[in-house]
């Protein structure tokens, strides 16, 4: 299992996005950006594909740990860190029915003060 992989589960398993880790690796003072992290996650055929040193998921993972647990000067518990990401990331999605929606609007501008026309269409022989 080579670094690429580990740093993929991680990422996976922890639900980050490319600009949190960038965010935890600033916190050891090992800056990266988005698309140096994005070679990292691609396929090992790509040609923008990148191996992923040790320095780079050491780093991460000490920034990971300062991330979960805190400093000495102010700590944290990880369990009420990881919560707080899973009941952001988990929010369910807005569920809507755009027809009602349209509708509704629709019926909001109809004037009510004009009676409905009936049409009657006669065949014509």
């Amino acid at each position: 299992m080579t670094n690429n992989d580990i740093f993929k589960k991680l990422r996976v398993a922890l639900k980050f996005r490319d600009d949190e880790i960038v965010e935890i690796l600033q916190l050891v003072d090992f800056k990266i950006s988005k698309s140096e992290l994005g070679a990292f996650f691609r396929n090992e055929e790509h040609p923008n594909y990148m191996e992923c040193g040790d320095q780079v998921l050491r780093n991460f993972l000490n920034g990971l740990v300062i991330h979960l647990r805190g400093t000495k000067e102010n700590p944290k518990n990880p369990g009420d860190v990881l919560s707080e990401k899973t009941k952001v990331a988990d929010k369910p999605a807005k569920k809507f029915n755009v027809r009602e929606d349209f509708k509704s609007k629709q019926l909001k501008k109809v004037d009510k003060a004009i009676t409905p026309v009936k049409y009657k269409n006669k065949k014509k022989s």
